[in-house]
């Protein structure tokens, strides 16, 4: 892998890990582009640089991580409370990810059985989703939904359940734990500050997982300094894009998103069919 592959890929998966338009499915699209062809170590390499953007949401929401912490130590209640509902949501993405993680790996990532249509008809669906949100909301009043010291467990566990439908490369984890977050009752900015919270702890034992089954390879493959080159452009701009989503959603809400998908879907469809996008072979 050249420096400036793993720097575009960086890039991408910082700015799409925490908009609703999935970083996998993206970056999948970015391997594809630029010839990388599909492997473990490949699609090892796209989840462990990952952690450039859990490093990016722990500096941007320290305060909250610091209340959480405090809380397990007994000092603040709410932030007590959070962290048991962050544990909650988290942990049906974990059982269920064990449990077949494996076949998503081998069926779902950009392999040469399906390629990129599954990621395809994600972007559409989700898409879809989104703007059906965005319909549901409208018909809310102006402001309402809980806040999150108001998150109870109960809700946690529904949002956790949603998050494992993102386990489908494309359908992006922000996405559904956003909405599964508003549906649940949570106000936008609430469900979003929460899905970014929930993913440091799901990105970071995917991107543990991942390192450790298959780092070596990932390492005898690339080498470390494409994987540095990506983490840091991956943690620069996550910080851009974090700050940027939570303004833009507070103002305009996730409309945007769902015709952005819709619109990716209908192109890449249309490059798949004349035969421009194939899944490149492994030398």
């Amino acid at each position: 892998m050249e420096w400036w592959q793993s720097l575009i890929l960086g890039l991408v998966e910082g700015i799409t890990e925490y908009l609703p338009v999935s970083s996998t499915g993206h970056l999948l699209l970015t391997q594809r582009a630029l010839g990388i062809p599909e492997s473990d170590a490949a699609n090892a390499f796209a989840i462990c640089i990952q952690a450039g953007a859990i490093v990016a949401v722990l500096g941007l929401y320290r305060a909250r991580v610091a209340q959480m912490v405090r809380g397990l130590l007994g000092n603040n209640i709410e932030g007590r409370n959070l962290a048991f509902a962050m544990v909650a949501a988290f942990l049906p993405a974990a059982v269920i990810g064990f449990l077949a993680g494996d076949w998503v790996h081998e069926n779902l990532f950009g392999g040469e059985r399906w390629g990129l249509w599954p990621v395809v008809a994600a972007w559409f669906a989700g898409g879809v989703a989104i703007l059906a949100v965005s319909a549901f909301r409208k018909r809310r009043a102006p402001g309402s939904g809980l806040s999150l010291e108001n998150l109870t467990v109960r809700m946690a566990l529904v949002i956790g359940l949603c998050q494992c439908v993102a386990m489908w490369p494309g359908v992006s984890r922000s996405l559904v734990t956003i909405v599964g977050g508003v549906l649940a009752g949570l106000a936008l900015p609430a469900a979003v500050e929460f899905s970014f919270l929930l993913g440091v702890l799901t990105l970071g034992a995917a991107t543990c997982y991942d390192a450790l089954k298959h780092g070596r390879e990932m390492l005898d493959l690339y080498g470390a300094f494409p994987l540095l080159i990506g983490f840091v452009a991956a943690w620069a701009s996550a910080v851009l894009a974090v700050r940027w989503m939570v303004g833009y959603l507070n103002r305009h809400g996730m409309g945007v998103f769902g015709w952005y998908r819709i619109a990716l879907a209908c192109a890449v469809a249309l490059l798949l069919w004349k035969g421009f996008l194939q899944p490149v072979p492994i030398p």
